[in-house]
């Protein structure tokens, strides 16, 4: 985004060594209003570039493409489709024909994420998906893909503070899996970035938990985050089991908790009389962050504990179910 112009507008510059040695700037809009927010994706010779633009006074999202490393370019597509609505913050990858693209969007009244995709290379794009619906802020999308599977992350404020959801496709975009909340820490985590590599997922966001803002990471070796999720690397200094959420729910909740070190863990649910409902976790588990789902469709309404015992540390917290 470059003002040079008077105002905000986009623009492009390309190396073909390695970022030894950049070509000249190429402006790609050229209208009243401005421009934001850009990004781009490239494989071989074909580059994609998405970015939000105002020129009609709301927001909208606006796509273009090269498919000679940007020497020349086709006419922008407008991609987003809700007059009277702002959408903003999109993000672009590819992978061979297919180009996707999520971006944040208010026609629902708040914030939510949608998804677009282009089976062609750009030159024709199917409707938009709306995939999150909560009554919450969304903001900060971000995707990345391999094959058929879609990996999609954003901030989310349905908790309260902002914190990193993740929602993956294995069917390339045909079916949805159900958010995954990755982040659980007192402030707020925003701004992330996924990238993938083989079937490795890796996620970065700035997170301001420990006053300061600062950079955090999280990397999921199994590629497709469903069931239990062990998602590592940031540093555990203690177990921790954390409050489920949603609380209340009906009928299925999530349970996450951190292990610092490998161990047998246990993870039970009981009904108020004392009585096991349920063994979530009973097994062998490494040093990690873990989070697991509770279906409760088959239990009654009322209050309910689940407790997590790994020998040295035991930890019961409350939950209600209300149907």
């Amino acid at each position: 985004m470059d003002s040079r112009d008077g105002n905000h507008e986009v623009y492009y510059k390309h190396s073909s060594d390695k970022g030894d040695n950049w070509g000249t700037d190429t402006r790609l809009t050229f209208f009243t209003g401005d421009s934001f927010s850009p990004s781009v994706a490239a494989s071989d010779s074909t580059v994609h570039i998405v970015w939000g633009d105002n020129r009609y006074l709301i927001s909208e999202v606006y796509y273009r493409q090269s498919l000679d490393n940007g020497t020349t370019w086709e006419p922008e597509i407008r991609l987003s489709e809700n007059d009277g609505f702002s959408s903003a913050n999109p993000t672009v990858t590819d992978s061979g024909l297919n180009v996707y693209v999520v971006w944040e969007d208010v026609r629902d009244t708040n914030p939510e994420i949608y998804y677009k995709h282009s089976p062609d290379n750009g030159t024709s794009w199917e409707t938009d998906t709306r995939l999150t619906n909560h009554s919450s802020n969304k903001n900060s999308p971000s995707v990345a893909v391999s094959g058929t599977n879609i990996h999609i992350i954003w901030a989310d404020s349905r908790d309260g503070n902002a914190e990193i959801y993740y929602k993956c496709s294995v069917d390339g975009g045909t079916s949805w899996q159900s958010d995954t909340r990755l982040t659980n820490f007192d402030g707020s985590s925003q701004y992330p970035s996924i990238a993938l590599s083989g079937t490795v997922v890796h996620i970065v966001w700035y997170d301001d938990r420990d006053a300061n803002t600062e950079i955090y990471y999280k990397r999921n070796p199994t590629g497709n985050p469903t069931g239990i999720i062990n998602i590592n690397s940031e540093t555990l200094a203690e177990f921790k089991l954390y409050q489920n959420y949603p609380n209340p729910f009906n009928p299925s909740t999530k349970i996450s908790w951190q292990a610092p070190v490998g161990s047998h863990q246990v993870l039970k649910v009981f009904d108020i009389l004392g009585n096991e409902v349920a063994t979530l976790v009973d097994e062998y588990k490494e040093a990690g962050n873990y989070e697991v789902d509770f279906n409760a469709a088959s239990l009654s309404s009322g209050v309910y504990f689940y407790r997590l015992n790994t020998g040295d540390y035991v930890k019961t917290m409350k939950m209600v179910l209300l149907k």
